[in-house]
């Protein structure tokens, strides 16, 4: 039996309404395909419908970088669900540069856009319904990169290592209302996406990137979607009833390491 067979027999989820943003790919896939598994209904995202999302999501074709992009989500889910109980922000990524001083401001502004400040926007029309119906489950993804920030990738790890501070005190503030927060660190991982950053990083640094790129965790393979999709599940889930304002690594021990 596979975890996702195990996750449906449970149906944990059973009820709930779930919003994940960049769900058509990679770990974003993953965790809608759990979430629908175990029983919950789930709305998911994409700049693009260049990818189906899982069987059984509704799609909402959407910019989260931008505020009418978080706006058509939230109208969306509240059109579809009429309530939403878990929202999961997946969407983000980013592009090496050489070097800090070759990221431009413009560069800036996108990097805080997508992985930071789209999830701030969307909390921001999500989160009151939330507080009026007395629960909530949000789990921000950030990056096990900004334990280690390093500068190629500087404007990404910044935005994460704000998006961890942010939700740190949105923890603080929505607890009273039984709404919890919490943040899933993710190490390297076999995405699409990942592929092709490590592969234009490897391209950019050939000793230090190729060495980085082939170099094993800890745990001896590379992280797949589904590992990360089952701390987000974990985070949701009231199985976590106890936990907010927490940071998960999941990294196969690249990173969290002293």
């Amino acid at each position: 039996m596979t975890t996702i067979e195990m996750g449906s027999a449970s149906r944990e989820f059973a009820g709930k309404r779930a919003v994940v943003t960049g769900g058509t790919r990679g770990i974003g896939a993953a965790v809608v395909r759990r979430l629908l598994a175990a029983g919950a209904e789930v709305l998911t995202t994409a700049r693009s419908a260049e990818h189906a999302p899982p069987a059984g999501a509704v799609f909402t074709q959407a910019d989260v970088r931008t505020v009418d992009g978080a706006r058509t989500i939230a109208a969306a889910a509240r059109a579809e669900f009429g309530r939403v109980d878990i929202v999961v922000h997946n969407a983000g990524g980013a592009q090496p540069y050489a070097g800090s001083a070759a990221i431009t401001d413009e560069v800036w502004r996108e990097a805080l856009d997508l992985n930071f400040l789209a999830s701030v926007r969307l909390d921001a029309l999500l989160v009151p319904g939330m507080r009026a119906q007395g629960s909530g489950a949000i789990v921000h993804m950030s990056s096990a990169a900004v334990l280690t920030p390093f500068a190629p990738f500087l404007h990404y790890v910044s935005a994460k290592a704000a998006l961890e501070t942010y939700s740190r005190g949105l923890a603080s503030e929505l607890a009273p209302d039984g709404v919890r927060v919490n943040t899933v660190t993710p190490g390297r991982v076999a995405t699409p996406g990942g592929a092709q950053t490590r592969e234009e990083w490897s391209r950019m640094n050939a000793a230090d990137g190729a060495a980085a790129a082939t170099a094993m965790p800890p745990l001896g393979r590379v992280g797949e979607p589904d590992d990360i999709a089952a701390a987000v599940l974990y985070l949701a889930s009231e199985r976590a009833s106890w936990v907010t304002g927490s940071s998960l690594v999941v990294d196969g021990g690249e990173f969290s390491r002293g």
